[in-house]
């Protein structure tokens, strides 16, 4: 029984990244039709993935650095999220939407979870670049240390993790209220700016050891 419900769980899990719409419509229209442990999966997925990115981004710092690093930017990217959740459910409402608050939560927990699936697929990148780039980058004549270059390589990185988790957000709101459009993807934007405040908060970019701050 336990062994049956987990491969219903894994496949669903799958569904949930392969086809956020579909998984997300089916909640939404029949009611609560997984169990938590697809839940847990989920959030899971997301947790890996920032945890394990947040490691190579403190890979510098040695063990204790890529422990810092992990912890710091899955707490960020969970209090950016956690905080801007109750915004987008209220909005919605107040504009009309018809959406339990489950769905709404679903929706973003989705959106995360194809995220943190996106981090780990960018892990190659990150570690390749952190380790292969000499002291000294020179682009164009300029020279760069190594430590503002493997800076642009994470902020180009998470610049294409959030494009793509904006398409996937703005194709399940779309799939679940054709009517509405797009405009709930702006949303975003509030998690973006809080999750960026984090970042330097918690200084993931490393500025204060390279004297940017």
């Amino acid at each position: 029984m336990f062994r049956e419900r987990l491969r219903a769980s894994a496949a669903q899990v799958g569904v949930a990244l392969h086809e956020p719409e579909v998984f997300a419509v089916r909640w939404h229209h029949e009611g609560t039709p997984y169990p938590w442990s697809v839940f847990a999966a989920l959030t899971a997925t997301a947790i890996l993935g920032t945890t394990t990115y947040g490691m190579i981004m403190g890979v510098q710092g040695g063990a204790r650095g890529m422990l810092s690093g992990g912890l710091h930017c899955t707490l960020a990217a969970g209090i950016a999220w956690s905080l801007a959740l109750p915004a987008l459910y209220i909005l919605n409402s107040l504009t009309g939407s018809r959406l339990r608050a489950s769905t709404t939560f679903l929706a973003a927990l989705v959106t995360t979870s194809w995220g943190g699936l996106a981090m780990l697929a960018s892990l190659p990148i990150g570690w390749f670049f952190a380790a292969a780039l000499p002291a000294d980058v020179r682009l164009f004549a300029v020279h760069f240390p190594r430590e503002a270059a493997v800076v642009v390589v994470h902020l180009v990185v998470f610049t294409g993790v959030g494009v793509a988790m904006t398409d996937v957000f703005c194709r399940v709101i779309s799939a679940l209220e054709p009517g509405r459009g797009y405009w709930p993807a702006c949303w975003l934007l509030l998690v973006g700016a809080i999750g960026t405040e984090l970042f330097f908060q918690f200084d993931l970019f490393q500025f204060k050891a390279m004297g940017w701050l």
